[in-house]
C-alpha cells in the first residue's frame, strides 16, 4: 500500500486547493463588482503608475498613491455626478410621460396623421383606425420609462453598499498599484503552463481590458456625449439619460448610437420639424457614424481586436449573465477562449 501513498497525498491537496478556492471565491462574490474594476483601473492607468514611479526615483507607495487619486478624480467623482444627474432625469422623464400636460397619446395620433398616405395604403391595417394598438404603445412607452426610472433609482438608493464597495475599489487599487508587477509574476509561476504560454495568457487578458476600456468605452463616450449635447441642443428631454443610453448601445457592433437618434430623427420628421431632423440625421451619420472608423484603429489596434460578430454575442451574453459588467466581462471571456483553443491548436501536446 506503501506506493499509493503518495498518489492519495495529491488528490486529497488538490481537493483541498478546489475546495479552498471556491470558498474564497465565494467569499469576494459580493465585492467581485469593486475587485473586477480594481483591476481594470489598474491594467488601464499601468502606464501612468510606471511613469510615476520613474519620477518620483522608485517610490512605488506614493506613486501608488497619486494613481489611486488619478483614478478617483478622472472616473469614480465623474461617474457619481452623472449617476445621480441620471436618477433625477430619468424620474422627471417618467413623470412627464405620465402627466396629462404631455399628452402621450395625442402625440401619438399627430405621428399617425402626419404618415404619408402610401404608408397607410402599403400597410395591411389602417393606422388611424386602431385606438387599442396606440393604447398598448403609449402603455409600453409608460411601462419602459418607469421600468428605466425604476432601475436608475434603486442604483441610486443602494448609498451604503455603494460606498463600502468603492473603499473596496480603492484599497485593493493601492495594492494592485503598488505591488501589481509582483502579484503577475507569481500569477504567471502558479499557472500549469510553460512561461511562454502563461505570458502569452496574460498578454491576451491585459491587451482585451485596455482594448475594451481604452477603445470601445472612450469611443462610446465621445459618441455618447456627442448625441447627448445634440438633443440638449435640440431642446429634446433628459437629454443626458439619451446619451449615456446611446454610449451603451455604441459598445455594441451593429447596433451602435443609430438606435436611438434614428428614431428622434424620425419624430423630428413626422411632427414637421424638418430642420431638427436634418441637424439629427447630419450629425449621426457624419460625426457620430464616423467617429468609430477614425478612433478604433490607433486606441485598439489589431491585435486585441475580435471579430465583429464575437463582440457582439460576447457581449449581450456577458450582460445578461453579469449585468452591466458583462460588456467587459464577456468580450474577455471570449478573447481567453480563442487563445486557449489556438494554443490547443498549434501545440495539443502542451
Amino acid at each position: 500500500m506503501e506506493p499509493h501513498k503518495p498518489t492519495v497525498q495529491r488528490a486529497a491537496f488538490y481537493l483541498m486547493l478546489v475546495l479552498t478556492t471556491v470558498a474564497f471565491s465565494l467569499l469576494l462574490l459580493p465585492f467581485y463588482t469593486a475587485i473586477l474594476w480594481a483591476v481594470i483601473l489598474a491594467i488601464v492607468f499601468h502606464p501612468a503608475q510606471q511613469f510615476l514611479v520613474r519620477r518620483l526615483k522608485g517610490r512605488e507607495g506614493l506613486a501608488a498613491l497619486l494613481s489611486v487619486l488619478m483614478c478617483v478624480c478622472l472616473v469614480i467623482v465623474p461617474a457619481v455626478l452623472i449617476l445621480a444627474s441620471i436618477v433625477q432625469e430619468s424620474s422627471s422623464l417618467y413623470r412627464q410621460l405620465s402627466s396629462e400636460e404631455f399628452g402621450l397619446r395625442g402625440r401619438i395620433d399627430s405621428i399617425v396623421s402626419a404618415l404619408p398616405s402610401f404608408i397607410e395604403e402599403w400597410t395591411p391595417i389602417e393606422l388611424g383606425s386602431f385606438p387599442d394598438l396606440r393604447e398598448k404603445f403609449s402603455g409600453a412607452v409608460l411601462q419602459a420609462s418607469q421600468s428605466m426610472a425604476g432601475r436608475v433609482v434603486n442604483i441610486g438608493e443602494t448609498t451604503l453598499g455603494f460606498f463600502i464597495g468603492s473603499g473596496v475599489l480603492l484599497y485593493l487599487l493601492f495594492f494592485l498599484f503598488r505591488d501589481g508587477e509582483r502579484l503577475v509574476a507569481k500569477i504567471k509561476s502558479a499557472m500549469p503552463l510553460s512561461d511562454d504560454h502563461s505570458a502569452k495568457l496574460l498578454e491576451k487578458f491585459t491587451s482585451v481590458i485596455n482594448a475594451t476600456v481604452r477603445g470601445n468605452i472612450i469611443i462610446a463616450i465621445i459618441q455618447g456625449t456627442i448625441g447627448g449635447v445634440t438633443f440638449w441642443m435640440l431642446g429634446i428631454e433628459a437629454a443626458l439619460l439619451w446619451g449615456v443610453v446611446m454610449t451603451f448601445f455604441s459598445m455594441l457592433p451593429a447596433v451602435g448610437a443609430a438606435i436611438v437618434w434614428v428614431p428622434a430623427a424620425l419624430f423630428f420628421m413626422f411632427t414637421g420639424a424638418w430642420v431638427k431632423a436634418v441637424i439629427l440625421v447630419l450629425v449621426g451619420l457624419l460625426i457620430i457614424g464616423l467617429i468609430d472608423n477614425l478612433l478604433r484603429p490607433p486606441l485598439v489596434g489589431k491585435n486585441a481586436k475580435l471579430p465583429d460578430y464575437v463582440v457582439l454575442v460576447s457581449t449581450v451574453g456577458g450582460m445578461a449573465l453579469f449585468g452591466i459588467n458583462g460588456f467587459i466581462i464577456g468580450p474577455l471571456i471570449a478573447a481567453l477562449f480563442i487563445s486557449a483553443w489556438s494554443l490547443f491548436e498549434k501545440e495539443p501536446d502542451l
